[in-house]
This record gives structure tokens, sequence and C-alpha cells, in this order.
């Protein structure tokens, strides 16, 4: 038997002979601690590699329905077999509602098989409470499991095999294997691998809840997004209605789906249609207000883009984007400047997307570009008018993908007037024409 003795960032993992102030890798300060590993070096166990043409696709292709169409659209289609999902998202936001009625749903579709849902931040009590609220009736086999000591719960999930797992959440979990508090890295990581190892093991899907920092990223080693399969964010704004679930990583769909909701007394319904809702409160004929046809996903949603230009009380004047990439808009101001010959540089410029929908296409520059134009001239543009295209920096308007789409889309629901790349060749010829025609 031999022993080395190693030490292991826990931030990200990554190793070193000795102990670091700062890691190399992912530039976090005081993240290394000591690792023990020990190893037999007389005898070598041997694996025996399968034929990958013989694995199985059957566990790949028959999805867990979780009885949220938009939910199952962001998943690809369902839950995996084996497969671990992190939620991750503010407090408040929903995350434990969507997963309960999730559960809810799964337990009703098939009462043969359990259910578990482990709670660590509430008890069973309090569990069920909420549940009485937002989804009424309970099916039986819709198990709860209010502890943290990871041992006990993969015991309990090996003994039963439930056909889905949900962990609420992973900062409250625990192993008394490693060192640290409830909530520290290096438990976040340690029980993650366990659950990982148990989901596959078992061919389980395992969804775990895991909270934001402050800054927005999710909380927690950054290594714990490299541990699970797909990792979703459930965005929106607190005290809106509106609550959008997207895939930052997904090993069996794309990532490009967006799931919409709308959040109820009685809990989270999804959205069928979510152009109509994202323009139930706009008003036509409003100066500072646009349409743009986004693509989310392989469908389209219609959502307002919405511009105020006001002189600047300071010496600087400020750029505020709301659901529109920052460094765009940055651009985007300076081409209506130069090109546009628009005064906005002693003008403070906000720029939001109604609704709380985030779109950082460059589809979107033109929409952007004339909301500002038409809150700087005080002048809407015409009636059922929705605007796409890229703005390039020399004020050329180019091609975007998914034209038919988008016009299709704005067909559907009564728009008329399409502005779009090709009826226009630059910044100044569209204003020009929408402004002054």
């Amino acid at each position: 038997m031999k022993k080395s003795v190693n030490y292991i960032c826990t931030n990200c993992g990554y190793q070193s002979p000795l102990p670091l102030g700062k890691c190399p890798e992912c530039a976090e300060w005081g993240t290394f601690e000591l690792k023990h590993e020990e190893h037999l070096t007389k005898t070598k166990a041997v694996a025996n590699p399968i034929s990958l043409a013989s694995v199985n696709e059957t566990e790949v292709k028959l999805r867990l329905k979780t009885g949220f169409d938009e939910f199952d659209r962001v998943l690809g289609g369902g839950l995996v077999a084996g497969s671990v999902v992190l939620l991750a998202g503010d407090p408040g936001i929903g995350k434990s509602t969507i997963l309960l009625e999730s559960a809810v749903n799964l337990a009703k579709d098939d009462p043969d098989k359990e259910v578990l849902y482990i709670s660590g931040e509430e008890s069973a009590y309090q569990l069920k409470l909420r549940s009485n609220r937002i989804v009424g009736e309970i099916p039986s086999n819709l198990k709860v499991l209010a502890e943290t000591d990871v041992e006990l719960i993969i015991s309990t999930i090996e003994h039963n095999r439930y056909q889905m797992v949900i962990v609420d959440s992973i900062q409250t979990i625990q192993t008394p294997s490693v060192s640290g508090s409830w909530g520290s890295l290096v438990q976040i990581r340690e029980s993650t691998l366990r659950f990982a190892k148990v989901a596959k093991t078992l061919h389980i899907p395992i969804i775990i809840v895991g909270h934001v920092t402050k800054e927005g990223e999710i909380a927690g080693p950054k290594i714990l997004e490299h541990l699970v399969d797909v990792v979703l964010i459930l965005e929106g704004d607190n005290f809106g209605i509106f609550r959008v679930l997207r895939a930052t990583k997904n090993r069996y769909g794309s990532t490009s789906e967006v799931g919409i909701f709308e959040m109820r007394d009685e809990g989270l319904k999804e959205v069928k249609n979510p152009s109509e809702l994202f323009l139930a409160e706009w008003k036509d004929n409003l100066p500072g207000s646009v349409i743009f046809p986004t693509i989310q996903g392989d469908r389209p949603i219609l959502v307002e883009v919405q511009a105020l230009v006001t002189p600047s009380l300071f010496g600087n004047p400020r750029r505020v984007a709301t659901g529109v990439d920052y460094s765009r808009l940055q651009n985007i101001i300076a081409v209506l400047t130069k090109f546009g010959k628009l005064p906005l540089g002693t003008c403070d410029v906000v720029v939001n997307v109604a609704g709380g929908m985030s779109v950082k296409e460059p589809a979107m520059d033109l929409a952007v570009a004339m909301a500002i134009a038409t809150a700087v001239k005080n002048k809407p543009l015409k009636e059922n008018t929705v605007v796409f295209g890229e703005v390039g920096l020399l004020g050329e308007i180019r091609r975007v993908t998914f034209d038919k789409k988008r016009i299709s889309e704005a067909k559907k629901l009564g728009f008329k007037s399409i502005v779009q790349p090709g009826d226009l060749k630059n910044i100044a010829e569209a204003l020009k024409t929408l402004l002054n025609g």
C-alpha cells in the first residue's frame, strides 16, 4: 500500500503537489485543500471495455415526461434515464415550485412507480402546506424525505429504485466522509459526485436544485457544472409574472430552446403562445417602442423592445441594458451617432426587453436602433410594424437567419408591415424611411 499526498482546488479540481494561495486554473484564492489518496501498487484492476455499437439506445430515446411541454422542450424532449440535471435560479424564482409540480405529474402518470422529493430546506409539513396550495390532490406514490445526510439518501434511493429523484437543494446536503460544513465547496462537489454515481448506476434521472450568487452565477465550485449532464437556469423578475427556463449545458439536446412560464398564486403555468403573452400590455403608436421577432430554439417569439432617451444630468451619460447585450447596445449608439446624426453623446439611453425576456442575437440590432431613434425623435413607427436585422459598425444592415419564421409569426399575430434586411441598405436610410416616410 502506497500513500500519496496532494492538494486540490475545491473550485475547479486543479491538483498541485504543494498548497497554493491562488489557483492557476480558475484564479480563485484560498481554495486548496489537502487530499489523501490511497492506492495499491502491487496489483492493478483491469476494466472490460464494450463495443460502442452494442450499447442499447432505448434508454436515451425513451424520455421521462415532466408533464410540462415547456420543461420537456428545454430538456430536449424529457428526462433521460441516468441523467443528472442541475436547476439553478434566484431565491423565490420558482425552482421548487416547478419541480414539485413535475413530481406530482410524474407520480400521477404512473401510479405503480414512486417519485422521491428530498427536501433539505423544508420539513415534510412545510412541503405539504405548499403543495396543497399549488397542486391540490397529492398522489400517494410521491414520497418525501426531509434529510441532509447524503449517505442515508443514497441508501434510500438504492433500496427503493424510484423513477425520479429531486434534491432540493444541493447546498443543504452534506457527507461526513469529507471535511467542511454543509454548503462548502468540498461538500457540494462530493455530494454531487455521489448523486451522479447512483444516477448512472441505477439509470434514475436526478434533478438537483442549486442556488446562485449575487453576481448571478451558480453557487458552489465551477466543477459542479461539469459533473452534471444538464444545467438549467430559471430566470425572471421576482416581482413580475414571467419566468424563462433555459439550458446553458445539455448533453441530450439543444441549448437554444427556452420554456416560458407564468407565475400565479396556484403555481407556475406554462405559456403555450409566448408572443401573445409578451405583447398583452403592448400599445401601438408609442415612441420608443418597437416589436421584434426573436428566435428561441426552433420557434419565433414576438417581444417589445423599449427605449428611453433623456438628457444626461451628469458628465458621463449612462447606458442601461436590460435583456439586451450591453456591448451591442454601445455599438448601436455609436452607429446612430455617426451615421444617423442623432445627438446621443449627451443623453442617457435605457433599453429594455419588456416581460423579462433576455435576447442576445444580433438580429435585434435594428429593432434596438429604431426604438432609440423613435424615442429621440418622439415619433413612433407606423402601425403594425415589426423590425429585425443586424446593424454593422459601418452602418450597414445585414441579413439574419430564420427570416421566414420571423415573418410568419408576425403575420399570424396581425402585423402587416415587416421591416427586414434587404428592404433597407443602411441605418441612415432606415431612419429616413421609417421616421420621415
